[in-house]
């Protein structure tokens, strides 16, 4: 629960919680469990590794605020300013950000499982590293976001660009990626097992040494693809288009050391 001596200074505003927490009490985290911090000017706010599980944040300005490490598990959001906010390493599980403009956030290595980002603006966000399983990203853009090790694991992606971006070391494995724009994008050694590529556009990505065990790529366009020590045992190939694409050294059996 929200400890009430904490939830008393914050109300004083953003420059008095810094103040007070770095001045005096430079060990105190912040409890606002299950606080109604709904509609508050928290810009510029320093709530790294404050408790904000199952708090109301709806309608906040948080313009600026340090989020570092934050435990924000079910937290309301909705129609929040988060614009300049920082949240690597956050913990926002389970949370509806959807429609939400998150554009140049700073989401490195946060837990995002099961968040609702259908139809967020991610553009320029920042999730390396971070962990987005089970995470809804339809129409979702992330135009220009570094998506370096992120790991995307039964994610839903149907309606999303990711042309061109750099998924490097990601974990896409059972994702849902069905006509999704992939053209460009550098997938190398990328995990893409069992995974649903219906119909994506490929052409010219990236998938040296990937793992595509399982993945659907039936009518998928692998035209110019970089496709050489990937893995493509068990695959469905039906009616992909494999023009110019280098297959070298790939395995087909599953044998690969």
């Amino acid at each position: 629960m929200v400890n009430p001596n904490h939830l008393a200074h914050l109300k004083q505003g953003a420059v008095a919680w810094n103040q007070w927490r770095q001045e005096n009490h430079p060990d105190i985290l912040g409890d606002f469990s299950r606080a109604d911090l709904s509609n508050m000017d928290l810009s510029g706010v320093n709530l790294s590794k404050a408790k904000l599980n199952d708090a109301n944040l709806s309608g906040a300005n948080l313009r600026g605020a340090n989020l570092n490490q934050a435990k924000l598990w079910r937290v309301n959001l909705r129609e929040a300013n988060l614009t300049g906010a920082t949240l690597s390493e956050a913990y926002l599980n389970d949370v509806d950000l959807s429609g939400l403009n998150l554009s140049g956030i700073d989401f490195s290595e946060a837990w995002l499982e099961k968040v609702n980002l259908r139809g967020a603006d991610l553009s320029n966000a920042n999730l390396t590293n971070a962990t987005l399983n089970g995470a809804n990203l339809e129409n979702a853009n992330l135009d220009g976001a570094n998506l370096f090790g992120i790991n995307l694991y039964q994610a839903n992606l149907p309606g999303v660009n990711l042309g061109g971006l750099n998924l490097e070391e990601a974990d896409l494995s059972e994702a849902n990626l069905q006509g999704v724009t992939l053209e460009g994008a550098n997938l190398e050694y990328t995990a893409i097992v069992e995974t649903n590529l219906q119909g994506a556009n490929l052409k010219g990505a990236n998938l040296k040494t990937a793992n595509l065990t399982d993945t659907n790529l039936e009518d998928a366009n692998l035209e110019g693809a970089n496709l050489e020590d990937a893995v493509l045992f068990g695959a469905l190939l039906t009616n992909a288009n494999l023009n110019n694409a280098n297959l070298e050294g790939v395995d087909w059996t599953g044998e690969s050391s």
